[in-house]
């Protein structure tokens, strides 16, 4: 199933969204350019859950150093399948989203969504020894907050099945929190990985992202559409 689009058409021009979505596509050109130093580009950008315990024992909580992957690493992706579907749902949902919050609200939204994702995957995975990248966490806060935002929305889905091939509309409620549950039991199941392979994808920054704009939604009282002023 591709998502396609959404039934929500946005009311303001989404300047920050396709912002971050070019940040992300130079920073991925960078990556395609780096050649073989790409592999020290993501162990010194990416978050490493393992490196950032250490650094955080060594240097201090409040050295500003330690913290600074969980923004870099949200910008980073680590090949076309991976930065193309990133891209495709941020580029579906993000633009209402920004509706809702305003430009600077969504900025701020959306970087500290990537920094909780972080957080979750750290949490969960404290030993992990890979490299952790990618904006899905922050994406994942984005869409926890549109399923509250606009529950009566519908995702266009291209659905192919061998040679059935469909365009279909799925409520964004079924779609999204399908996801969601898809990731938290995909997580489950990776805690009983050990070993170096702990932490290879990335499910809790997901299922922790998508919390945190469900949250944030209920929490800022966002569901009530915004109140008009009679004239």
């Amino acid at each position: 199933m591709i998502p396609l689009r959404d039934t929500i058409p946005s009311k303001r021009f989404p300047i920050v969204n396709y912002a971050l979505i070019g940040l992300c596509t130079w920073a991925f050109l960078l990556e395609l350019a780096a050649g073989p130093q790409l592999e020290d580009l993501i162990t010194v950008y990416g978050l490493v859950p393992a490196r950032f315990m250490a650094l955080q024992d060594r240097l201090g909580v409040f050295a500003p150093d330690v913290y600074l992957p969980f923004l870099t690493s949200i910008f980073l992706h680590g090949g076309w399948a991976h930065f193309l579907g990133n891209m495709l749902y941020l580029w579906i949902f993000g633009d209402n989203v920004e509706d809702r919050l305003g430009h600077l609200g969504y900025l701020v939204f959306y970087l500290a969504g990537g920094i909780f994702a972080g957080l979750g995957h750290l949490m969960m995975n404290p030993g992990s020894i890979l490299p952790t990248i990618g904006a899905s966490g922050a994406i994942a806060a984005v869409m926890g907050a549109y399923v509250l935002l606009y529950p009566s929305s519908r995702v266009m889905t291209l659905v192919v099945f061998f040679f059935w091939i469909e365009i279909v509309a799925v409520p964004a409620v079924v779609y999204l929190l399908f996801w969601f549950v898809l990731q938290l039991a995909s997580g489950t199941l990776a805690l009983t990985t050990t070993g170096p392979a702990q932490g290879g994808v990335a499910w809790w920054a997901h299922a922790g992202g998508f919390i945190f704009g469900f949250l944030v939604v209920i929490l800022l009282r966002l569901r009530r559409p915004p109140s008009r002023k009679a004239h």
